[in-house]
C-alpha cells in the first residue's frame, strides 16, 4: 500500500530535473531508472542499479532522511541515518529542501517531518523558524505550541504568523469586500420606494415583460428603490468556531475573514471561538495575529454551549447571519445544541454550519450531527476560503448557499 511519505517522496522525485545522455531513447530509459531510484530509495530491493551523484545523490539524502526511518522500521529497509533530534541538523535538512523542491513539496514534506519525527518542540528555537516555509499548516502547529512557547521564540513566531496572514488577506480581503457590499447593498434595496427613492434604470429592467408596443411605454408593476443611504449597521455577522486541534487551518481563515468583515462599516462582526469553553475575541478583530494567539488549539468541544453564548448575544435576528464552524464533534448536549439552531433559525436568523473552512478537501465530521442540521434545513458542508465570500452574500441575500456538490451532506 502506498503510504502519503512514499506518494510525497515519488511527488518530489518527479520535481527533479530531467537528465539528457546519448540518443533520445537512451536517455528517456536512464531518466526513467533516475526516477525510481530516487522514489525507491536505493536499497537492494531496488532493482535499479542505477547510481546517483551530484545534486541528484544530495536531493536523495534529503528524502531518506525524512522516510527512510518509517521504511526501515516497516520493512526492514535501511534507507538512511534520518535527520536525529539536534537543531542543527534539522536547520541543515530545511535549508536542502528549500534548495532542491518547490515550495509547495517543502510544505508537505515539513508537515511530513513534524507528524513523523516529532519535530514540534524544536520549533520553538528561533533560528528553526526562520529556516521553515511558512504556511497555514505551520502557523496551526505554531499555535498549538503557543503556551509552552518561551518568550525569546515568541517575536519570530508572531513574525512567521504575520507572513501567512498578510499574504492570505491579500489574497482574499478585495474579493470578499467587493462580494458582501454588493449583497449588502442588493438585500437593502426598497420594494415600496418613495418617488425620489426608484432606481428606475432597475425597476425599467424588471418590468420590460409589460412593455406595451402601441405606447411605447412600460408599465411598472413592481418598483425598485435604492436602499436608503445610510452608515448604520446593516447586518450583524457572528462567526463561531471550533478551536479543537483537528480545525486549525479553518481558525487560520475564520481569524483573517473576520478581520476583513470587520473592516466592513455596514457589518458589525463578532468572533467567537470554542472547546469546551467560550471565548469572545471580537475585540482584536484589528489584527488577526492578535486573535490567533489568543486560541488555545486542542481541547474538547461543547458547541452547545458556544451557540448558546451566540444566541444571548443576537439583537436583530432578521438581520443576522451565524456561521457554525466546526466538524460537529459535540461533546455536550446534542438535543439542546438542535435545539438553539432550530430556535435561531425560526427567529429569522440565516444559520450557516461549515464543516472546514480550508483547502484541505474533504473534513472527517460527525455525519449524524451533519445530517440533523441538514433536517433543520442548514446543511452542513466543507468550505475553502475562495468560495466563503459567496457563501456570505448568498446568506446576507437570504438565497439559496452555493453548496459544493462533493462536500454536500443530504
Amino acid at each position: 500500500m502506498t503510504t502519503e511519505g512514499d506518494a510525497t517522496a515519488g511527488a518530489a522525485a518527479a520535481r527533479a530535473p530531467e537528465a539528457g545522455a546519448g540518443g533520445p531513447a537512451q536517455a528517456e530509459a536512464g531518466e526513467r531508472l533516475r526516477r525510481w531510484r530516487l522514489v525507491l530509495g536505493g536499497d537492494a530491493a531496488d532493482s535499479t542499479g542505477y547510481a546517483l551523484s551530484g545534486r541528484d545523490a544530495a536531493m536523495d539524502g534529503a528524502l531518506s532522511a525524512l522516510y527512510g526511518k518509517e521504511d526501515r522500521g516497516r520493512k526492514g529497509r535501511d534507507r538512511s541515518a534520518g535527520l536525529g533530534a539536534s537543531a542543527p541538523s534539522v536547520a541543515r535538512w530545511l535549508g536542502d529542501i528549500r534548495t532542491y523542491f518547490p515550495a509547495s513539496v517543502v510544505q508537505v514534506m515539513q508537515r511530513d517531518a513534524i507528524d513523523r519525527l516529532g519535530l514540534s518542540a524544536l520549533l520553538l528555537e528561533p533560528e528553526m523558524l526562520e529556516a521553515v516555509e511558512a504556511d497555514v499548516h505551520l502557523v496551526g502547529t505554531l499555535l498549538s505550541l503557543n503556551k509552552a512557547m518561551p518568550e525569546t521564540t515568541k517575536e519570530t513566531a508572531r513574525a512567521v504568523v504575520r507572513k501567512v496572514v498578510d499574504d492570505l488577506e491579500k489574497r482574499l480581503a478585495t474579493r470578499t469586500r467587493a462580494a458582501l457590499t454588493g449583497a449588502l447593498d442588493r438585500s437593502a434595496r426598497v420594494r415600496r420606494p418613495r418617488h425620489h427613492d426608484i432606481d428606475w434604470n432597475r425597476t425599467i429592467a424588471a418590468n420590460l415583460k409589460h412593455y406595451l408596443p402601441e405606447q411605447r411605454t412600460v408599465v411598472p408593476e413592481r418598483l425598485i428603490g435604492f436602499g436608503r443611504a445610510s452608515q448604520s449597521v446593516k447586518k450583524d455577522v457572528v462567526l463561531c468556531v471550533d478551536q479543537s486541534g483537528s480545525m486549525a487551518a479553518s481558525v487560520v481563515h475564520a481569524a483573517v475573514f473576520g478581520a476583513v468583515l470587520a473592516s466592513m462599516r455596514s457589518l458589525s462582526t463578532r468572533l467567537v471561538v470554542f472547546d469546551t469553553a467560550v471565548a469572545d475575541l471580537t475585540d482584536q478583530l484589528d489584527d488577526p495575529v492578535d486573535v490567533l494567539f489568543g486560541t488555545q488549539l486542542g481541547g474538547g468541544t461543547d458547541i452547545n454551549r458556544a451557540l448558546a453564548y451566540c444566541q444571548s448575544r443576537i439583537t436583530r435576528p432578521a438581520d443576522t447571519v451565524v456561521v457554525l464552524i466546526s466538524d460537529l464533534y459535540e461533546g455536550g448536549i446534542r438535543d439542546e445544541m438542535l435545539k438553539r439552531v432550530a430556535a435561531m433559525k425560526a427567529s429569522g436568523v440565516q444559520f450557516v454550519a461549515l464543516l472546514a473552512l480550508s483547502d484541505e478537501g474533504a473534513p472527517a465530521y460527525d455525519r449524524e450531527h451533519a445530517a440533523a442540521l441538514a433536517a433543520l434545513g442548514a446543511p452542513a458542508f466543507a468550505c475553502t476560503p475562495d468560495l466563503f465570500p459567496e457563501v456570505m452574500a448568498a446568506a446576507i441575500e437570504k438565497r439559496p448557499l452555493p453548496i459544493p456538490d462533493m462536500t454536500t451532506h443530504r
